[in-house]
């Protein structure tokens, strides 16, 4: 998967880069490449899915799709 991040100097020094698809996902670095690597962790955890806020009926399918 592919997503398209936006990278920016911070106001306190280093890098604030989040991704525009993905309300709410930010992350910072002290430099590009950590900042990079951050988001990365960032986005991991953001579409991890948390099964405790899952609730289902019986009759519900739940299927994987590739994107």
């Amino acid at each position: 998967m592919k997503l398209k991040v936006v990278l920016e100097p911070s106001d306190d020094g280093g890098f604030t880069v989040y991704v525009p698809s993905l309300p709410g996902c930010i992350s910072e670095g002290d430099t590009k490449e950590q900042a990079l690597a951050n988001i990365k962790e960032a986005i991991e955890l953001y579409l991890e899915p948390v099964d405790d806020d899952l609730t289902f009926s019986p009759d519900t399918e739940i299927t994987e799709i590739a994107i």
